[in-house]
């Protein structure tokens, strides 16, 4: 009895999730394609111009940037951190896994 209450209950919002947005719709036509571009009027040179005109122009190749600084910054993050734990003592070289 629970588990057939479980998956009505699922269903039911699976249901639900899918439909939502056609129960929430707006009246009136449905909306054309739009274009969203940053505004690089107050943009100046450097960085944020380059990556302003790069979002502009090729969102992919924007996207590849983005994502490949993001992992740079991580792992720059996480050889930095793990500097800092060595110099304060904390060996992370060994890992002895202590059971409660």
């Amino acid at each position: 009895m629970r588990k057939r209450l479980h998956t009505l209950l699922t269903l039911g919002a699976t249901v639900f999730t899918v439909f939502l947005p056609e129960l929430v719709r707006a009246a009136g036509p449905a909306a054309e394609m739009l274009i969203v571009v940053a505004d690089s009027r107050r943009v100046s040179a450097g960085w944020g111009r380059y990556f302003v005109d790069s979002y502009n122009t090729n969102p992919l190749w924007f996207g590849l940037e983005v994502t490949i600084i993001t992992a740079l910054m991580g792992v720059t993050l996480g050889l930095i951190t793990d500097q800092i734990m060595k110099r304060i003592g904390i060996d992370l070289t060994s890992r002895k896994i202590v059971e409660h």
